[in-house]
């Protein structure tokens, strides 16, 4: 039945329709574009205030880490917060420094040796598959000798270390220091920002701006510690997997992948390969191939058991997203941006998570969410 004259005068026109359709896209687009310039200010920002941002974010990170600890001070030997949190902070520079010196001469006179196999383990790569007639030598040969410069280039950066030249080193150092001193300002003063922020952003905003930074930092430190505990285990594995086949520079290989754990998929890849190479020349292609079976295997445990069992449900990325997350970090601010990159995005994703909340409960598709209550020894 088609429609009356009436009926078709009573709706919109064609180029009405087409017309609201066009000023949609282009509102909406507007929307994206002043979004995305204002996400290409921050990142411009963060860049120009790295000197400031770098030593706040590894602060945050290590107080998220430290926070319990010290909290049970206080409780438990009712300690002031200064003083529990001048214990905790001091006796994890101890158990660093105990270490650093444990293991430093156990990493420090074999880098080169792994960069030397991992690169005789390319080679005898490049000779199998020339062997087979995959691909051009040309090819080939280009290929390999890329990544032995990268081996090499590395190498040499890790066995001179990390920092070279005065400015430099001044410059870490203050960086150290810096991180050192707002760690345990945000240890023993940390619990005063959520009330000031609350009375400074109103009853309403306030309430969901402390409810979100709430979820944040019990986020961040959730994914610090999980992520300690998964690489603990990667590494012994691992190592034991190492030492058994006989393979040299075991402890290096299973410290670096301890290391490599804390830069998610990347590290574990990169890492993994230098152990394959390392087995391929030490021990040939058998005992190679065990060791590859072995972290294929670690790795199913880890991405199937261990993260879902210590890790929340909230608190999962994508792979996809982790993956993005590392080379945009690692390619804006190098390793150290590799490193923060996940903890920077999990907490974006508690905040977007949050939002979602907020306007489902506004549409009237679930209850307002929950905000946490602060704890007694908190408010104190």
């Amino acid at each position: 039945m088609s429609p009356t004259p009436e009926s078709r005068a009573d709706r919109p026109q064609r180029p009405e329709v087409i017309g609201d359709g066009v000023a949609w896209v282009a509102l909406w687009s507007g929307r994206w574009i002043l979004i995305a310039l204002a996400a290409v200010v921050l990142g411009l920002l963060v860049g120009q205030l790295w000197s400031i941002v770098l030593p706040v974010a590894l602060a945050l990170v290590l107080a998220s880490v430290l926070e319990r600890p010290a909290r049970a001070l206080e409780r438990r030997l009712h300690l002031p917060p200064a003083a529990a949190a001048a214990s905790v902070l001091l006796g994890g520079i101890a158990v660093l420094v105990g270490l650093g010196f444990a293991i430093a001469p156990l990493i420090g006179g074999q880098v080169d040796d792994i960069v030397d196999d991992a690169s005789s383990g390319l080679q005898e790569v490049q000779d199998w598959v020339q062997g087979q007639d995959f691909v051009s030598r040309d090819q080939i040969d280009s290929g390999i000798q890329a990544v032995q410069d990268r081996l090499g280039d590395s190498g040499s950066a890790i066995a001179s270390g990390v920092l070279s030249g005065v400015g430099a080193a001044t410059s870490a150092t203050v960086t150290v220091v810096i991180t050192l001193i707002l760690t345990f300002l945000f240890l023993k003063d940390g619990r005063r920002f959520l009330p000031l922020v609350e009375r400074m952003a109103g009853a309403s905003a306030g309430g969901h701006l402390a409810e979100v930074l709430r979820r944040s930092w019990t986020t961040l430190g959730g994914y610090i510690r999980t992520q300690a505990v998964v690489s603990a285990v990667d590494a012994v594995l691992i190592g034991i997997a190492l030492v058994v086949v006989g393979v040299p520079l075991a402890i290096p290989l299973a410290l670096l992948t301890f290391v490599g754990g804390f830069v998610p998929i990347v590290g574990a890849f990169v890492v993994g390969a230098a152990a394959v190479l390392v087995a391929l020349v030490s021990n040939g292609p058998t005992g190679a191939l065990v060791i590859l079976v072995v972290i294929v295997l670690v790795q199913q445990l880890e991405g199937n058991v261990l993260s879902p069992w210590l890790q929340a449900k909230s608190m999962q990325l994508h792979a996809a997203v982790v993956l993005l997350s590392v080379t945009l970090g690692s390619t804006l601010f190098g390793i150290t941006g590799a490193f923060l990159a996940v903890p920077v995005v999990a907490v974006v994703a508690v905040v977007i998570r949050y939002l979602d909340e907020v306007v489902a409960a506004r549409a009237g598709e679930v209850q307002e969410p929950e905000r946490a209550e602060e704890t007694v020894d908190e408010e104190k």
